[in-house]
C-alpha cells in the first residue's frame, strides 16, 4: 500500500493523472450554478463540456479576427492564444493567485464561477506544483499538438472556439481542453482543463 501511495503522489503511475482530471471535472459540473440568460449545457454532442454561462456584455481581449473562412482563427492565432492561456495558468499556480487569470477569463466564464471557486478547483495542482511546474512552464515553448482539429461551434449566437491538444513538454505532456468565446470579433476564455 504504502508503495502504491508513493507511486501516485510521487508521478510515476497514471493514476494520480486521471484523478485530478476527474476532480476537476466533478468539481466543476458539480459546481456549476448556470445562469438563465445564456444556457452552454446543451451543446453539440461531440463537446466535453457543459459547464458555463453567459451574459450580453461585450469583452476586451488580445485574440483578434484573424480567421479562415470556416470562422477558425489561423494557426498562429491559435498557437498565440493557448500558450498565452497556459502560461496564465501556470504563473497562477505558481502564485496561487488567481486574479489574473480569473481577469482575462470571459465574461460568461466569470458569470458562472468565482475567482475563489476557481482555485478551490485547481488546489490539486498547487499543492503539487513542485512536481507539475517544469513541465507548465516548457509548454508555451513548445508547438502544442493539437487534436482533434479546431472547430467552432455556435450556441446560441456566438462563436465558441473548441481546441483540445497538448504541450509535448517534459517531463510531462501538458494536455488541455480549451474554448473560447467570441465576442465583439476577440476571443476569450470559456473553459479550461488541464490534464497532467
Amino acid at each position: 500500500m504504502k508503495n502504491l501511495i508513493t507511486r501516485i503522489f510521487l508521478g510515476k503511475d497514471d493514476r494520480f493523472g486521471a484523478m485530478i482530471a476527474f476532480g476537476i471535472v466533478a468539481l466543476i459540473a458539480l459546481g456549476c450554478s448556470c445562469g438563465d440568460k445564456f444556457d452552454l449545457s446543451n451543446l453539440a454532442k461531440n463537446d466535453n463540456s457543459n459547464r458555463t454561462a453567459a451574459n450580453s456584455s461585450t469583452d476586451d481581449t488580445p485574440f483578434g479576427d484573424d480567421t479562415n473562412a470556416d470562422g477558425v482563427p489561423s494557426d498562429t492565432a491559435i498557437q498565440s492564444m493557448i500558450k498565452e492561456t497556459t502560461a496564465d495558468f501556470t504563473n497562477a499556480i505558481e502564485s496561487e493567485d488567481f486574479s489574473s487569470l480569473y481577469a482575462k477569463s470571459s465574461s460568461d466564464f466569470q458569470s458562472t464561477y468565482t475567482e475563489d471557486q476557481m482555485k478551490d478547483v485547481f488546489k490539486t495542482f498547487v499543492t503539487n506544483k513542485k512536481r507539475i511546474l517544469p513541465s507548465l512552464k516548457k509548454a508555451p515553448d513548445t508547438t502544442a499538438e493539437l487534436s482533434p482539429k479546431p472547430s467552432i461551434r455556435t450556441e446560441k449566437g456566438l462563436q465558441i472556439l473548441v481546441v483540445n491538444g497538448k504541450f509535448p513538454s517534459k517531463p510531462y505532456p501538458v494536455k488541455f481542453e480549451y474554448e473560447y468565446v467570441k465576442r465583439g470579433g476577440e476571443w476569450k476564455m470559456l473553459k479550461l482543463i488541464i490534464n497532467m
